[in-house]
């Protein structure tokens, strides 16, 4: 196996929870545990199958985990793992940093639109 390297440590943590929806996945479980239909909700523009490989992509790093009930018709629920929760204090301040940041833009007249603010925070 291939040593990795890092040049600074936001690599490592992009590494996990870089991408597009990684991180607005993660903001929705610090509420606590969420169905994939849930999830797949709150999150209208995901596919189901780009929601389903970073469910798994999360889960393979620690950073959630899943649960399967044993019933029909069968149902599952993610939540953050411990170590996942240890990202809480950064999803929350990336959170409030952006609906200071949309507040701006609107105090610009750019009309953007929020449709939710945080409720963690």
């Amino acid at each position: 196996m291939e040593d990795k390297t890092y040049n600074i440590g936001v690599e490592a943590t992009l590494e996990v929870i870089g991408g597009k929806w990684k991180t607005i996945i993660l903001c929705h479980l610090r509420g606590g545990k969420r169905r994939t239909s849930e999830l797949k909700r709150a999150i209208p523009k995901i596919t189901q199958k780009m929601l389903t490989q970073q469910l798994r992509e999360l889960e393979a790093d620690g950073i959630i985990s899943r649960h399967i009930y044993e019933q029909v018709p069968p149902k599952v629920d993610y939540q953050l793992t411990e170590y996942g929760e240890s990202l809480s204090t950064i999803l929350n301040k990336l959170c409030v940093w952006g609906e200071k940041h949309v507040d701006r833009l609107n105090e610009q007249d750019q009309h953007v639109v929020l449709m939710n603010r945080d409720k963690v925070s």
